[in-house]
């Protein structure tokens, strides 16, 4: 029995140990999550400055301009732009979209000749390798406050792949950030480049003309790779913010179960320290008995 308390007791202070880290990881998370919030918010003062810049062009009826991202060609070979984390203790953030990107692999009833995957964050990388599945691109290592300049990379890996005709579309599959408890899948179209979302039009059914100066292909070289710069940037940031929020609600349920955990094994060690006890006295009652 002496033992069996002995074994208890360790259990206790090796969860005890354990409680402390997820607690200290939990305010880890959040902490990291209140910074990406504030960077999201100046980011989005960016976007939609960009955001109106192409809803202009796409108001100019500029579409389908050959040899920029604009450019609509036969799709023999889809992209998917696979934002995952590099590391786990995330719940099932991971699960979600490696399940989800799969169900519209088969919905769409793509070979894996057909598919081409570039992937943001080691868990997707290598699942989609063991499937046997084409990486094209791998980026690992994303920081917890991504920066600019680490999308600019990406974003140049990406374009150039697509302008050389390894994949003629391309959709990013990501984690939303809803609040600090959920977040959401999201499948999101980025190459070509449509302007169909951004086309406006008066009640007259007028549309606006623009003269462009020095020419149309000059602004759309400047401004189309910037404009994947802060879609691809959009998404990682909200997926890195989805990805705290989902480490930050793991490690408080690691933290609450080790909590009933130490309950239960308290509860079994007084259990078993009174039974030693009992055993004890009964053991001495019974010695004393037989001397009388």
């Amino acid at each position: 029995m002496g033992a069996s308390l002995q074994d208890i007791s360790r259990r206790i202070t090796s969860t005890k140990k354990t409680r402390q880290i997820t607690s200290a990881m939990q305010m880890v998370s959040t902490s990291k999550l209140s910074q990406i919030q504030r960077q999201g918010g100046q980011y989005h003062v960016y976007a939609d400055r960009l955001h109106d810049v192409v809803a202009h062009l796409a108001e100019a009826h500029i579409t389908n301009v050959a040899g920029t991202l604009l450019e609509q060609r036969p799709v023999k070979k889809i992209g998917f732009l696979l934002i995952t984390s590099d590391r786990g203790l995330v719940g099932g953030y991971n699960s979600i979209l490696l399940k989800e990107l799969l169900a519209r692999i088969e919905e769409h009833q793509l070979l894996k000749e057909q598919v081409v995957i570039l992937a943001i964050g080691g868990n997707g990388a290598d699942f989609m390798k063991k499937l046997g599945y084409n990486i094209a691109y791998e980026y690992r290592g994303v920081s917890d406050m991504p920066t600019f300049e680490e999308v600019r990379d990406i974003v140049k890996a990406v374009t150039s792949m697509y302008d050389n005709e390894v994949f003629d579309e391309l959709t990013v599959i990501y984690n939303h950030f809803v609040s600090r408890i959920s977040n959401e899948f999201r499948a999101e179209k980025m190459l070509p480049v449509s302007t169909g979302s951004f086309e406006k039009k008066t009640d007259s059914g007028l549309h606006a003309d623009y003269e462009m100066e020095p020419s149309v292909e000059s602004i759309l070289a400047v401004v189309l790779p910037q404009y994947a710069e802060s879609l691809v940037y959009g998404a990682i940031l909200d997926a890195k913010t989805a990805e705290h929020a989902a480490s930050s609600n793991a490690m408080r349920s690691a933290t609450d179960n080790a909590k009933d955990v130490i309950d239960r094994l308290g509860l079994q060690y007084n259990r078993a320290r009174q039974s030693a006890i009992t055993t004890e006295i009964t053991e001495i009652t019974g010695g004393m008995a037989a001397l009388e």
